[in-house]
């Protein structure tokens, strides 16, 4: 008998055997059977649990396949700029955090999005150092490529007109002084940061159960975690207390490599639960600090290309580390924003397969916004699992052509061109850079219609995908990516029993409404863990 049955529903099951059903059988953490709601009504014994669906619409648990999960738990109790549209908004925001914290404590995380100012100008540190004599300030743009920082942070930090930028990142100062504004790019945020001091493991845990308990409220049962090994004890912490109520997937950087191949670590260890999946690396930084790597110059900067990240250096460093990785069978997952990112990464993954051989190795790029058009193809012919974050392309598409031009921003976000050559596309979020909630992403994929309301066919239009191929990019694909396609991201019999039900069919509505869905229940592991 069944423990728990879902019946009379409408099931888009990701099975393309069996595509849709009306009802599931759950035993345990597994999936029972798939079938109508006469078929399941037979496995319902005295101990089962009933839930009468009423035709909601349910789905495999969605998978978010980039996230900066920790960070995002963090950030829920951190001040909130990404709403702040005027320097008066943004500073008052500043001075009620003071309000409410002691005198020394660090303001952080943020959010903000220049690009939201009339006119998009970067903050500068003279807006804030009036309403923050007493705390410092590290609030970063929503791409975590840049961040504003007070006068009191840059004093702690050593920063002075005369300090040199890093390599790999920019300190930005003033064209009539030379001294800093407040603003820091990439390698540079660093000097800051590193004076920051590391919540402790208590207060991690508390972000990752806020994390775990937001991501269940929108339907994520799976989470790719682009973190640091210290995450990874947290998430420990919390499978031994039976608090996971999500599975993790985690990315350790690039620069921890030789921590991998010591431990002969050359595939996902552990369990269903809790994963560490490889390593993440960068090779530029983000179109809206103006550190996305181009082979052209930006077209409102043209003295600008972008940068190359401080992963980059010194030159080489990256070829070593990818022929290091996987020669000890490893998967990496490199984020590259501009086309000559992609191009500079595609080259590299090119010349270790060319040296190493084939094998399954399912290496991503992440992001994969800009591409010259060849790249489009080899792509797909080196087998590389395109990463991407729909909703950065309804977000950045109200402003990227003032940045790059209307030529190359054709070759952003082509998700279409992508699946077309037969490329894996996997989606996530980006949170804390973009909304977890994937209904978001999948509206963003299938419309494209950016957040000023002024595309309504579409940014793009060209680029814009299926329903059915926007949800295979957040449940089977983001299986697939990890090795766990046999075990999760569709409802098959035997598969794990994770599920999410929304209150609208997303095949019966019009496009422009699956923002307005909400989620109704999320199961996770067989057991209930929202209900709205």
């Amino acid at each position: 008998m069944a423990e728990l049955v879902l019946l009379n529903g409408a099931i888009w099951t990701v099975n393309p055997d069996q595509p849709l059903a009306e009802a599931v059988a759950l035993r345990e953490e597994k999936i029972l059977k798939v079938g109508s709601s006469k078929e399941i009504k037979k496995m319902v014994g005295a101990d089962t649990q009933v839930i009468d669906l009423k035709g909601d619409f349910a789905l495999p648990g969605f998978i978010d396949c980039h996230t900066h999960f920790l960070d995002g738990g963090l950030s829920l109790s951190n001040i909130q700029l990404r709403e702040a549209k005027s320097r008066e908004e943004f500073v008052a925001r500043v001075k009620e955090k003071t309000m409410e914290i002691e005198k020394g404590e660090w303001i952080l995380d943020g959010d903000w999005d220049n690009q939201q100012f009339d006119p998009p100008v970067l903050p500068d540190k003279e807006w804030i150092d009036s309403v923050t004599p007493h705390n410092p300030v590290c609030v970063c743009r929503l791409d975590s490529h840049m961040v504003l920082v007070n006068s009191l942070s840059l004093k702690l930090a050593g920063i002075t007109k005369n300090t040199s930028s890093p390599v790999g990142g920019e300190i930005v100062k003033d064209f009539e002084k030379g001294e800093p504004t407040g603003i820091l790019k990439d390698a540079a945020m660093n000097l800051v940061m590193q004076h920051i001091p590391e919540p402790s493991l208590k207060d991690k845990k508390k972000a990752a159960e806020l994390a775990l308990k937001y991501a269940n409220k929108v339907g994520v049962t799976s989470i790719h975690d682009m973190a640091n090994a210290a995450n990874f004890e947290v998430y420990q912490e919390l499978l031994k207390e039976n608090k996971l109520t999500a599975r993790l997937y985690v990315y350790i950087p690039i620069t921890e490599v030789d921590l991998y191949v010591r431990l002969k670590l050359k595939k996902p260890f552990n369990n269903n639960f809790l994963k560490i999946g490889g390593l993440k690396g960068f090779v530029d930084g983000s179109l809206g600090s103006s550190t996305a790597l181009f082979f052209e110059p930006y077209t409102d900067d043209p003295e600008k290309t972008g940068l190359l990240y401080s992963h980059m250096f010194p030159e080489g460093i990256m070829e070593k580390r990818l022929m290091q990785a996987d020669k000890a069978g490893l998967q990496v997952a490199i984020h590259a924003i501009g086309d000559k990112a992609n191009h500079i990464i595609l080259d590299i993954f090119e010349e270790v397969m060319t040296l190493n051989g084939a094998r399954d190795r399912r290496w991503r790029i992440e992001h994969v916004q800009h591409l010259i058009p060849e790249d489009i193809e080899r792509i797909a012919k080196l087998n590389v699992i395109a990463s991407v974050q729909p909703y950065h392309a309804i977000d950045d598409g109200r402003w990227a052509e003032k940045k790059i031009g209307h030529k190359r921003a054709k070759y952003t976000y082509v998700f279409k061109s992508l699946l077309e050559k037969g490329t894996v596309l996997a989606c996530g979020s980006d949170w804390t850079v973009a909304p977890l909630n994937p209904l978001t992403g999948i509206y963003a994929a299938v419309t494209r219609q950016t957040l000023d309301g002024k595309n309504v066919e579409g940014w793009i239009p060209a680029q814009k995908i299926s329903l059915e191929e926007a949800i295979r990019g957040y449940t089977i694909n983001g299986a697939y990516v990890e090795f766990s396609e046999d075990i999760k991201g569709s409802i098959e019999k035997g598969k794990l029993a994770d599920f999410v039900v929304l209150n609208q069919n997303l095949f019966e509505i019009p496009p422009e409404k699956i923002k307005e869905t909400k989620v109704q229940m999320t199961i996770f592991n067989g057991k209930i863990v929202y209900r709205k």
